[in-house]
């Protein structure tokens, strides 16, 4: 590499060798090989929200253990510097690295030939099976099945009940023999098939399958090293890890490992250095920073990658919510919809706020109770990366809090459009309420739009500018008016000498509505009405409408504070 050509941004890159090996920047995460060596588990588990590296570090580990891997890409690291451990384990095992993330389907024949395909490819890494002179002809015949094909060579790998639920304890087993050294399992994304699974409405018969194939290859199996599974959630150990007495479970409570997955601090303005871009370091802290993990405070790198990649094209480039491009974000929305309670509804505006609420976390669950109450969905939240912890926990009560600027607009997102839903199925209170603002009765309009603000639950980030908190209600009105028939609305529209806030024009152009919306952060609604009219005379934005030869106009100032409002018409 010449000396001023940088490095690349690993944007999905989740091979360990290729990253290394094809000149990717890499914030060094080799001390998690040292942690696991001296803090040995036999099988380990490690639950982090996605997004947050635990792909890539799989593929470290089995780089590192894997007796045919690529050694040399681990110059120049911190486990490099640990001379015996290199000695004693680098290069020593056997090891297999299945992903489940892929394991889907809209049914569970799909799901369960999705699984056959990624054991059978990764058994087929081992073909030599079929020859070696450490296995009998049983135990040859036993690796066939592993890796039998569908008729012609074509469609999925062939496995019944019976060779599924064993595969892995049977490839394990295999290596041992074959090595004459035990062999490590890597599983990761373990959940994805039960919460896919609890989607699509096989829940049941994938739960009994992956217990099955768990049990047997992790439970008392002679030809085990040790392992490693990752995921979201930690599902409950009596649902999927029945007599699993050896597992260890390392979540985003514990100190434990706590600096292996996500950017720390001083990574990310080590990265922000390395690409001259650290004057971006306070909107990155921002938007993408606030997670806790054990006792360290991390970003997900997700965003920072992208956003860095984002930066090194165009400075000026505007940070993006990427991390929700990556999901659904299902839990959320299901939060926001069963929150049909005052405490519930007050509890999602004080974290929307930036404040925290305590919350007794439960970290076993099975996807079959996550969704059965609210609180268990605060776990749920919790354990996927939507909210975090603050401060030191009591026992199982966690301060809870959004971790940041990204996640908090994923939040604001789902309650707009669940008001805009429920404004849809309410009709006799939005008709009442656009007659009241056609007619300029200033007195209707406030009773009906509180009566929104009452049920609907409030953004009021305390740790944002006023504009932004302005934009709230202007986003309730455009929810609102969105349902008016007969009018055209334009939000932030040019006119005269500056932006209104809110113009509606009726069809057929002869009436006209200009909407100002201020908030009052002292409380004075008044002095906010007074400053919305100004500004509405101020700044001519009704000339755009007496351009179209509009002849009536009302010109609104809404003042708003909290859940209360006020309204000047002129």
């Amino acid at each position: 590499m010449t000396e001023n050509r940088k490095k690349k941004l690993p944007i999905g890159i989740e091979d360990f060798e290729k990253l290394r090996q094809d000149e990717f920047y890499y914030a060094d995460k080799t001390g998690l090989i040292r942690d696991l060596l001296e803090n040995w588990g036999e099988v380990n588990l490690f639950t982090r929200p996605r997004r947050f590296g635990k792909s890539l570090n799989m593929s470290m580990l089995k780089h590192f253990f894997d007796v045919d891997g690529n050694h040399e890409i681990f110059r120049g690291l911190a486990i490099a510097e640990e001379t015996e451990l290199c000695k004693m384990y680098m290069g020593k095992y056997p090891v297999i690295l299945i992903s489940l993330k892929e394991v889907d389907g809209l049914t569970f024949e799909y799901a369960r030939a999705a699984l056959c395909m990624e054991i059978g490819f990764e058994a087929l890494r081992f073909s030599f099976l079929k020859e070696s002179d450490g296995l009998n002809e049983e135990e040859k015949e036993m690796y066939r099945k592993l890796i039998k094909i569908g008729e012609a060579g074509e469609g999925n790998f062939v496995m019944d009940d019976f060779v599924l639920r064993g595969s892995l304890s049977v490839l394990v087993r295999l290596l041992h023999k074959h090595y004459g050294q035990k062999a490590i399992l890597l599983i990761d994304e373990y959940d994805v098939p039960l919460a896919k699974a609890f989607d699509h409405g096989y829940y049941d018969e994938m739960m009994d399958l992956i217990r099955r194939l768990f049990g047997q290859a992790l439970k008392t199996n002679p030809g085990l090293k040790f392992a490693v599974l990752t995921g979201c959630m930690r599902i409950s150990k009596e649902s999927i890890f029945t007599g699993l007495n050896n597992l260890r479970v390392f979540s985003v409570m514990d100190v434990s490992f706590h600096e292996y997955f996500g950017f720390t601090d001083s990574e990310v303005k080590g990265m922000l250095e390395y690409y001259g871009l650290m004057e971006n370091y306070p909107v990155i802290k921002d938007w993408y920073d606030g997670y806790q993990f054990g006792n360290v405070e991390v970003y997900c790198p997700w965003d920072v990658i992208n956003y860095c990649y984002d930066l090194r094209a165009d400075s000026g480039k505007k940070p993006q919510n990427y991390w929700s491009n990556t999901s659904g974000n299902d839990v959320v929305r299901r939060f926001i919809r069963q929150a049909d309670t005052a405490l519930i509804k007050r509890e999602i505006e004080q974290l929307v706020a930036g404040e925290t609420v305590a919350k007794e976390i439960h970290p076993e669950l099975t996807y079959r109770d996550i969704y059965r109450s609210v609180d268990n969905l605060f776990s749920v939240l919790f354990a996927t990366g939507y909210l975090t912890k603050r401060g030191e926990s009591d026992g199982k009560t966690v301060n809870l809090a959004i971790p940041n600027r990204e996640i908090r607009e994923i939040y604001t997102e789902q309650i707009m459009s669940y008001f805009e839903d429920s404004v849809k199925e309410n009709r006799e209170t939005l008709n009442h309420f656009c007659k009241a603002l056609e007619s300029g009765n200033e007195e209707g309009v406030v009773g009906y739009f509180q009566e929104y603000l009452k049920k609907t639950i409030s953004i009021r980030d305390t740790f944002v500018r006023k504009h932004l908190k302005e934009n709230f209600y202007h986003g309730i009105l455009i929810g609102i008016l969105g349902c008016l028939d007969g009018w055209i609305i334009s939000s932030n529209k040019e006119a005269g000498d500056g932006y209104s806030d809110i113009v509606l024009e009726s069809a057929d152009g002869g009436a006209g509505i200009i909407i100002e919306v201020k908030y009052a952060h002292d409380g004075d609604l008044e002095k906010g009405c007074k400053e919305a009219v100004e500004q509405i005379a101020k700044n001519n934005y009704e000339e755009g409408l007496y351009g179209e030869e509009v002849e009536k106009v009302l010109k609104y100032g809404i003042a708003c504070y909290k859940k209360r409002c006020k309204v000047q018409v002129v």
